[in-house]
């Protein structure tokens, strides 16, 4: 299983960038996937998640202005994340299970200037 996630970079605050997933050695489409973010210093949390049917999920922090989608054509999924603050400052993690196994994408670094 390979997760590589990319779209990360250097963004003002107010502005928008949208990080891809792609996935490769799974039958993506079956599978949840989730994007996590871990802060300098601080834990890895999770931001936001999807079902293999759609269903989607959001830490309270991000509600409203980021948004989680899948295609599961491309294999690929997605975070747009709109209005950004200085606090969404992180790595991003792309994730996914397979047979009880997490698998982890590289990481994007996305930093949110004030």
């Amino acid at each position: 299983v390979q997760l590589q996630a990319f779209g990360g970079g250097l963004v003002q605050a107010g502005g928008s960038l949208r990080l891809s997933c792609a996935a490769s050695g799974i039958n993506f489409r079956v599978h949840a996937m989730s994007w996590y973010r871990q802060a300098p210093g601080k834990q890895r949390v999770l931001v936001a998640s999807i079902s293999s049917g759609g269903a989607t999920n959001y830490t309270d922090s991000v509600k409203g202005r980021f948004t989680i989608s899948r295609d599961n054509v491309k294999r690929t999924v997605y975070l747009q994340m709109n209005n950004l603050k200085p606090d969404d400052t992180a790595i991003y993690y792309c994730k996914t299970v397979r047979a009880a196994w997490d698998y982890w994408g590289q990481g994007t670094l996305v930093t949110v200037s004030s």
